[in-house]
């Protein structure tokens, strides 16, 4: 009875880490409500999550004041959540699902590396590594959709109407050397990295309203400057 009782006891625990594994992006992270006026280690943690994620809340002293309100506000805004400035469990969720998803990578040669580096340097040089590394998983993305060119190189360079899919193929940044975060990122992405699902577009709502992408695609996440969709 003893082992039997302990069989099934592994074979639980076995199978909670499985799914802890499966779902832990999606890691229900919770310090308790969270509003103007609070106070506290929570409320720091809750500054600099949303800093990391493009939402400036001023500095991470603590103090649940108006910048943190406003910045709770945009957060909730950009991710479809009830807008009322205070960070509840469903926005802490959500703000704290940072853990990125390994899956099985995919085979690279040393052009693909040049290229995909390039392309995450170019869109974001100025981006958090997990902001550089989500760039770097739409492009795979894209290479592993049959709705877009099945090379590195020709996602990159891809034209629409005789207009470049990327910015920096029109502006002649693609060709700068990247840096090493950029390389770190690029191989990240090729071997499994991902911080946005099949999110296959993305832009900077700071330098473009990005119209035709929010009125027909999927809204997946923001991460710094740039939000992703599939």
């Amino acid at each position: 009875m003893k082992k039997n009782l302990k069989s099934i006891i592994c074979v639980t625990i076995i199978c909670l880490l499985l799914v802890g594994q499966t779902i832990g992006v999606f890691a229900d992270t919770y310090y308790g409500l969270l509003k103007f006026g609070s106070r506290g280690t929570a409320v720091v943690k809750l500054q600099q999550a949303l800093k990391n994620k493009g939402f400036s809340p001023g500095a991470a002293d603590g103090i649940y004041g108006k910048m943190t309100e406003n910045a709770v506000i945009k957060f909730q805004q950009a991710n479809k959540l009830r807008i009322d400035g205070i960070a509840g469990r469903e926005t802490q969720s959500r703000l704290f699902a940072t853990t990125a998803v390994a899956s099985r990578g995919t085979s690279y040669t040393s052009t693909d590396l040049y290229w995909l580096s390039r392309i995450i340097n170019a869109e974001a040089e100025a981006e958090s590594y997990t902001g550089k590394v989500a760039v770097g998983n739409v492009i795979l993305n894209r290479v592993k959709s049959s709705s877009f060119p099945n090379t590195v190189k020709g996602v990159i360079f891809e034209y629409y109407k005789g207009i470049p899919q990327f910015s920096p193929v029109a502006d002649g940044t693609i060709y700068n050397d990247p840096n090493a975060d950029s390389i770190k990122a690029a191989k990240a992405a090729f071997n499994g990295t991902s911080y946005v699902g099949n999110a296959t577009y993305f832009f900077n709502p700071n330098k473009s309203e990005g119209t035709w992408i929010v009125n027909n695609k999927t809204f997946v996440i923001r991460i710094g400057n740039h939000v992703f969709y599939k």
